[in-house]
This record gives structure tokens, sequence and C-alpha cells, in this order.
């Protein structure tokens, strides 16, 4: 007797995974139900795991949905939906809520995704999270800067300029880090799940400057509001909440550590004690942030007269054009979607014949085409890594 693999397989589970590959289609429940001949009703009470799906359903919803089949039956992680969690956080309108919804499921998908492959591989990412911290009733800028300090302290940093930031919180941290596309007033999205950790998304759209911040933004609710969902928006708050000030004035140390900047203002300085508009520029991309940052540190440190960067816009100054005519290349950047050890990952799963072309290119989200692109530079990656590791260890030897 045949035994249909729908039976062993989750109906609220399935139904989920359903919801959200018709929501990135862009497909209402009524749309999705007249696919399968059946009332909205119906849609919905398969979504909701309440109503067990026929085999021939299955097939014509997948086809509808642009995905194969075997993305509904596969065993994969489970984990609660990000979307719940987010409008738990936040009372959004019906306009704002379609505008953010895709980039919360792509996160999600791709959290899920990154699961499935470490116990593809068997191999977990592993978590270096420091315990989460506790505010005490200290003034918010020594507590943002004894937070900042300490990090430094526990990730090796000193008081140099973070240049690989990213690297940094998702090779040495341990957390899901994912570039996405979003519309510009949102800047990142942080969330916590206790089998995922923590998983950031910034928007990939913003310059650089403005992306390293807002991750390090995140990486503050990380640290101190572990377990609470955030959704960075502009104009989200008519009075904005302690834990969103203390989010945002961390960067500011953590990235530009008192004791460094003030070693490297006095070297530009000089003798003669002019700091010129110049040096701004230099010290801003030397610090990977924006000039206006910089400024607004140097004030606050009363190494700038107040208003200088006001003064300093009001003239119509082009950050950019000022920036390409001093000869400062763009602030080195990594703007892949995906962490690099999720696409190791993938592409030893695929060298290992553990996942199919096809699913890797599902895990990269890409088409065959560029999946086998990927493919290569990958695998040209991590032959470089291993001839270099030869060759060190040949010296070694010798020595």
């Amino acid at each position: 007797m045949s035994t249909n693999i729908l039976d062993n397989i989750d109906p609220q589970t399935l139904g989920e995974l359903l919801q959200q590959a018709r929501k990135k289609c862009g497909m209402n429940q009524s749309d999705a139900a007249k696919v399968i001949d059946a009332a909205r009703t119906t849609m919905v009470a398969i979504e909701k795991g309440e109503r067990r799906l026929k085999a021939t359903e299955l097939i014509k919803l997948a086809r509808a949905y642009g995905r194969s089949v075997s993305e509904f039956v596969r065993a994969r992680p489970v984990v609660q939906p990000f979307e719940m969690q987010f409008r738990a956080a936040y009372q959004r309108s019906e306009g704002e809520e379609v505008q953010i919804e895709p980039a919360i499921l792509q996160l999600e998908e791709l959290c899920r995704n990154y699961l499935e492959l470490e116990e593809i591989m068997s191999a977990p990412l592993p978590q270096n999270y420091p315990p989460e911290e506790e505010v005490t009733n200290m003034p918010l800028k020594a507590v943002a800067e004894s937070i900042a300090i300490a990090e430094r302290q526990r990730l090796g940093l000193g008081d140099s300029p973070i240049s690989r930031l990213r690297d940094i919180l998702e090779q040495d941290v341990g957390l899901r880090i994912f570039y996405l596309k979003m519309p510009p007033k949102y800047s990142g999205i942080y969330t916590y799940d206790e089998r995922l950790g923590g998983c950031i998304a910034i928007n990939a759209n913003h310059p650089e400057e403005r992306r390293r911040w807002s991750l390090a933004h995140e990486y503050l609710h990380f640290l101190v509001h572990r377990r609470k969902a955030v959704l960075e928006f502009e104009g989200q708050y008519q009075r904005v909440p302690e834990s969103e000030r203390l989010a945002e004035t961390f960067p500011k140390y953590f990235l530009m550590p008192t004791s460094g900047l003030l070693k490297r203002f006095k070297d530009m300085s000089g003798i003669h004690n002019k700091f010129t508009p110049t040096h701004l520029f230099t010290l801003a991309h030397y610090y990977g942030v924006s000039v206006e940052a910089l400024a607004y540190r140097l004030e606050e440190m009363e190494l700038l007269p107040a208003g200088t960067w006001e003064r300093l816009r009001d003239r119509g100054l082009k950050v950019r054009k000022v920036q390409q005519d001093l000869g400062l290349e763009d602030i080195p950047q990594r703007t892949d979607t995906i962490p690099l050890h999720y696409q190791h990952l993938a592409i030893e799963a695929l060298d290992q014949g553990l996942i199919t072309e096809s699913r890797f290119s599902d895990f990269l989200n890409v088409d065959r085409l560029e999946a086998r692109r990927i493919a290569e530079t990958l695998r040209e990656h991590s032959s470089g890594m291993m001839e270099e590791a030869s060759h060190f260890d040949l010296i070694n030897m010798q020595e």
C-alpha cells in the first residue's frame, strides 16, 4: 500500500510555508484558492493547518508560486515566523506593512535555509555570545561607551577602526547578517530566535557608512535587548524610547573609540593645532563613518567648535565630490546578500552531493546560471585559501 507523503507532514508547518510562498509571489488568498478550485475560506484553513492539503492541490499551488513541490515536503528546520514578532513589536500602518513585509519574509527564509545547511553539513554556526548586558541607571552616554569599550576588548579590537565590521560580527560573534534591499526609510531589522540566535538584516541600498552605523546599532540591541525584535525606520517614534536612544548612541563609541580618535586628531592637528576640513574627510574615511557623524563626535569631545557640521553643510558642501577630489576611494565593503559562512556551507554541500544544483541555487536565491558562476568563484576562493595554508605550513616546517 502506497503512503501519501503529506500524511507525514505537520499541516500547520506546511500551511506556514505555503503562506510565505504565496506572499512572496504577491498572490492573495482568493487568487490562491482559485488555483485549486476552492473557496477563500478553504485556503485560510489550509494555511492555518486546519485542513490537510491534497497532493494534486500542492502540485498546483507550487506551480502557481513558482516553487518545486520538494520545497514544501522536505524536512526543514521549524522557526517562529519573524513577521508575527514584528507585528507584536510595532504598530505600523498597512502601507508600511506592505513595504517591509517582503524583507521580513526574505530574512526569515534565509535564516531557516542557513540552519538547514548547518544541519545538512553537521556544522552548527559557532556562537561567541557575551552575556546579555544589564543596563543600570547610569547616564546613557556612559552606558553606551562602557558597553562599547567592553565589547571591543572582548573581540580584541583595541582602539583602532573596525575595517571588517560585518565579518567580525558574523565570524567572531556568530550572528546571522544579511544585506537585503529595503525601502529607503528602513535601515535594519533585528530579531532573536532560540534556534537561530541573533539575526540581522541591513538595508543594502544604503551607502556603506550608513550600513556600518546601522549594523552597530542593531548589535547594541543584540547586546542589551537580545530577545526584543526591532524594526528600524525613519519617523517611527513620536517620543524615542531609551532603548533606541542607547542603540543610536552606541555606534559612535563602538566605531570611533575616544582614546584612538583623540590620538589621531592630535596627530593630524600637528604642532600648529590646526584641524582642517581635509583632515575631517580623511579621518571619517579612516573610521568608515559619515563626515556628519565624525563632525558631531568631535564636537561632542570639544575638539571642534559646536555647529561645525552645520556650517560646512550650509556652504553647499558636496561630500562625495570632495572625497573624490581628495582621492579617497570607496570604503571597503562586502555587500553580499548572504554571509560567507552560509555560502561556503552551500558549496560544500553541493560538492559532496548532499544537495542538488537546483537546491544550491535556491539557497543562494539566484537562477541556475548565476549559481554556477558563484559556485566557481567559491571553489576558486577555497582553493586559494588551501594553497596559502599549505605554503604557510611549508615555511613553518623549513623554519
